[in-house]
């Protein structure tokens, strides 16, 4: 048989399977929260960055490195293990393929990958093997952004996306109970593959059809709001990229995470050069972030002989002894469901009454938060924002984000058959959030009647989505 007739044959089995275990789920809004919950108690992890980066002073390897750099010939992922109990961290998450592409497991996807290297074993299954054996939990990490497979801004294709789903089909059907998968690359400003490019919501139901309680954690806090649950399960916080939750406000089932050592992926210099000041790490973001509704995952590089540094164990044993309690949350904080589905709004025409200068209505579905549609104070008595779709659209929620300190009121209606419909919705807000959610509606434009409580209505962005319920 063909490596194409093979791969077709692949690709139509994981589809059935995934067919069939959507049908058979549980997944609900009631399993999604527990699984949430289940993640914030879990208080603190290890992250580990390990692949082909490992071998190259770089985060980022060369798409195109020789396989025969990767060696690793004493290998001990029970050391790995070990080292995380030592520090009373209840899981580990391993990066399953960076940004480069290359998957170390037994991947039937691709010949470049960990089983035509000298190593020549699946690093994916001796992981979760060993940490559950130990009594911790399992999470993965896989990128999105593929340089050696080309999955990147402009050039990808139907088979790219099929390839990413029956990578992910591979680790979810073949390593057992998945807590949790860390997405990267994907709607972020330096990746620039977009949730559209790469659909975000028949990834996310893929994922829950296969494993109903696996959590999709998409490191893009750079640029949505942290008021709301945007294209996530988890809000995700990459500190060694700018990222900081707010200890004080977050409301939300939240991960943040930072390397102990100096980057996410091993170097030369780590063994003689000193690691983070655990006593810090400890007291200034685990404990402090554990009581924000916050897991902390530390990242701790392996080398490249496939071991962990001896500076490095030694922190993780004095971090053991600081931090002694994990969080014990009954509930968390009432919060909305996550926000997955494809944004009909935008970039499509808008229209608006009388604006400010250089903050006209484009700016409110322009996919950026950064920049908004600021109505003229002269105009408050009648301010109104439109979308027009061109054709009629199925919809059933809608997502305002204001500016800060800038809240208004909003009445939607909208445009079907010449003839404007009310919607009938009150909105959950969460911080400068508003979210709304009702039964389908069939328009042809949506229309706000905005009552702006200061002199002016300030809107960030508006998303229009028609969810799978």
């Amino acid at each position: 048989m063909s490596k194409i007739s093979q791969t077709l044959l692949y690709s139509l089995f994981y589809l059935l399977l995934g067919n069939t275990l959507f049908a058979q789920s549980s997944f609900s809004k009631k399993v999604l929260e527990q699984s949430q919950l289940d993640f914030v108690n879990l208080g603190f992890g290890m992250f580990i960055h390990y692949g082909m980066p490992t071998f190259m002073e770089q985060d980022w390897s060369d798409p195109n490195a020789p396989l025969e750099l990767f060696k690793s010939p004493k290998l001990n992922v029970d050391q790995w293990a070990k080292a995380a109990k030592s520090a009373n961290m209840t899981y580990g998450c391993l990066t399953t393929k960076h940004h480069s592409g290359f998957p170390i497991w037994d991947t039937k996807t691709t010949d470049y990958n960990v089983m035509n290297t000298p190593l020549h074993r699946d690093v994916v299954k001796e992981f979760t093997d060993a940490f559950r054996k130990n009594g911790l939990r399992v999470m993965l990490y896989y990128s999105i952004l593929d340089m050696h497979q080309g999955i990147r801004p402009h050039t990808i294709t139907k088979a790219h996306i099929q390839l990413i789903k029956d990578q992910l089909t591979e680790l979810l059907t073949q390593y057992g109970e998945i807590d949790a998968l860390v997405i990267d690359g994907w709607d972020a400003p330096w990746s620039r593959i977009s949730y559209d490019d790469i659909p975000f919501d028949d990834i996310y139901y893929l994922v829950k059809s296969l494993q109903p309680k696996c959590l999709l954690m998409d490191l893009n806090s750079a640029k949505y709001p942290g008021d709301a649950l945007f294209y996530t399960d988890i809000k995700s916080y990459e500190q060694g990229a700018g990222q900081f939750i707010s200890k004080e406000h977050n409301k939300l089932p939240a991960m943040a995470c930072l390397p102990l050592q100096q980057n996410w992926f091993w170097k030369t210099s780590f063994p003689t050069t000193p690691v983070k000041d655990v006593k810090e790490l400890v007291e200034k973001f685990v404990i402090p972030y554990n009581n924000a509704y916050c897991n902390f995952m530390l990242n701790v590089a392996p080398n490249s002989d496939g071991l962990m540094d001896q500076n490095a164990l030694e922190a993780l044993k004095t971090l053991g002894t600081l931090y002694k309690n994990k969080p014990n949350y009954s509930t968390l904080p009432s919060y909305q469901a996550p926000i997955v589905d494809h944004n009909i709004a935008k970039q499509v025409a808008s229209y608006s009454s009388w604006g400010e200068d250089m903050n006209i209505m484009d700016f409110a579905n322009d996919d950026n938060f950064g920049s908004a549609w600021v109505s003229n104070p002269q105009a408050k008595k009648e301010v109104w924002y439109e979308l027009d779709f061109e054709r009629s659209k199925a919809f059933n929620s809608v997502v305002i984000t204001e500016g800060k300190d800038n809240p208004s009121h909003y009445s939607l209606s909208y445009l079907k058959g010449g003839k404007w419909h009310s919607i009938s919705a009150t909105p959950v807000q969460q911080g400068r959030i508003k979210i709304f959610r009702f039964d389908e509606v069939l328009g042809e434009k949506l229309r706000f009647n905005i009552h702006p409580e200061k002199d002016n209505a300030v809107v960030n962005e508006i998303g229009v989505y028609q969810e799978r319920r």
